[in-house]
């Protein structure tokens, strides 16, 4: 039988050629995970993200009161809407 170019009788490369696709794969796979852990990490605004709210925001301070029970759910996303106009975040608190 012929399996990758004649193993047995010393004339091919054998079974180390499936090493090569390997190695490729761990190097770009390494350097797509340094990207991401340096170059990619300080851009902001990408897709899934969601805006960053700083502790001191009216949206941190509402969701703060929100959690502590001084307001209701409904108050909550009430405010939460006109904080969002105001502010040009879309969708919940982040």
């Amino acid at each position: 039988m012929q399996t990758l170019a004649n193993f047995g009788d010393g004339g091919g490369p054998g079974p180390w050629i499936l090493l090569f696709p390997v190695i490729w794969l761990l190097v770009i796979g390494g350097g797509i995970t340094l990207l991401r852990r340096t170059v990619w990490r300080g851009r902001r605004g990408g897709p899934g993200q969601r805006p960053t709210v700083g502790n001191d925001s009216p949206i941190a301070v509402l969701g703060r009161r929100f959690a502590s029970g001084d307001i209701d759910e409904d108050e909550y996303w009430r405010r939460l809407s006109v904080l969002n106009e105001e502010f040009g975040h879309k969708g919940g608190a982040g």
